[in-house]
């Protein structure tokens, strides 16, 4: 046999199996991103990128022509158990990918789905949220899994490991109690759900709303553009306040000080008239009330409601700009007096 070629049983069949391969990876790339737009576009929502499966798919199909080649192709027996070892490694890494993938395919098509701000939608898209990511850390584990019992010396001491199981969980309970434990608490916020995405929360003294929740922390934006990372035990542990708990509308109080001689009735009408005006009313609830009688003045509460706590904070800014104006023009008599300083002593 002439040393400068090959038999044609040596390349003929892996020369064909890679043609056919290449043929039906461009053939299937294009049909595959053909009908993933046309499910894009028709039936999901222009918010969802289906082409996120693209990568993982091809990682898999690549991994299959090669192993379909490797089969074909002579060589020692060593060299092809390792590169059938490399592509076994590829092919769970590639269909891991591929079901992360997946999962963030649904959430985007349920946050395509439940895109209005009610109970209901925040409700689904943290249910979703939390449960792919417990999804993705149990896919995770056993793609990593998988791939060490590929080798045999893992899998000689992962039944060395199987054999004391008692003692190792002992042992990796103590080491890992605060990674359960948040990962418990993750569990429970999905499903008692005492904080939702969007809410707004009162945490140490700040008002924001929810902007993520992970299994282990939750990120609260601030009316400043600020975030608060607030460890997820914490929602477990203590109290706080959720202001869109059942519903997202609220009412608020707006304070005034003014003399006994002021007209009560007079801004009563004026305080319904203000908040009438406004678009940010709710119409639900506007009431002025005399809260307390003191020494020298009367104390004025002026109760109004909005749909949002954002609304309501405007809400609340533009009744004491207005009636701060009001209250002006009914002279300097309505307002209470202040006591008068003592006076110093002069210098000794």
């Amino acid at each position: 046999m002439n040393g400068a070629t090959l038999p044609p049983e040596l390349w003929m069949m892996p020369a064909v199996v890679t043609l056919i391969a290449f043929l039906l990876y461009l053939f299937g790339n294009a049909l595959l991103k053909k009908y993933l737009d046309r499910i894009h576009t028709s039936f999901i929502g222009n918010g969802v990128h289906l082409r996120l499966l693209v990568l993982p798919l091809r990682l898999m199909f690549l991994m299959f022509a090669l192993a379909t080649v490797v089969h074909y192709v002579k060589m020692s027996d060593d060299l092809k158990e390792v590169m059938i070892h490399v592509f076994s490694i590829g092919s769970i890494i590639g269909v891991s990918w591929f079901i992360l993938r997946m999962f963030a395919v649904f959430e985007g098509v349920v946050q395509e789905r439940y895109k209005q701000s009610d109970i209901e939608a925040r409700r689904v898209t943290t249910n979703v949220s939390l449960i792919r990511k417990i999804l993705n850390v149990l896919v995770i584990m056993l793609a990593v899994s998988g791939v060490l019992m590929t080798f045999d010396t893992v899998r000689q001491i992962g039944v060395s490991i199987l054999a004391s199981a008692g003692v190792a969980g002992v042992v990796i309970g103590f080491a890992a109690q605060r990674s359960l434990q948040t990962l418990i608490a993750g569990i429970q916020i999905a499903i008692s759900q005492p904080v939702r995405l969007d809410d707004i929360v009162v945490v140490e003294n700040e008002t924001g709303k929810v902007e993520e929740i992970t299994l282990t922390y939750v990120v609260v934006r601030l009316w400043d553009q600020r975030h608060i990372i607030v460890p997820i035990t914490w929602f477990i542990d203590k109290p706080f306040q959720n202001l869109t708990r059942s519903s997202s509308e609220l009412s608020g109080a707006v304070m005034f000080n003014v003399s006994y001689s002021a007209p009560i009735e007079l801004i009563r009408k004026e305080l319904e008239k203000i908040v009438s005006s406004s678009p940010l009313w709710d119409r639900r609830l506007v009431r002025l009330e005399v809260t307390n009688a003191a020494v020298g003045f009367v104390e004025l509460r002026a109760l109004v409601s909005a749909a949002s706590p954002l609304e309501l904070w405007t809400l609340r800014c533009y009744v004491r700009e207005e009636m701060i104006g009001f209250l002006r023009t009914l002279g300097k008599e309505i307002f209470p007096e202040l006591p008068a300083a003592p006076a110093k002593d002069g210098p000794m």
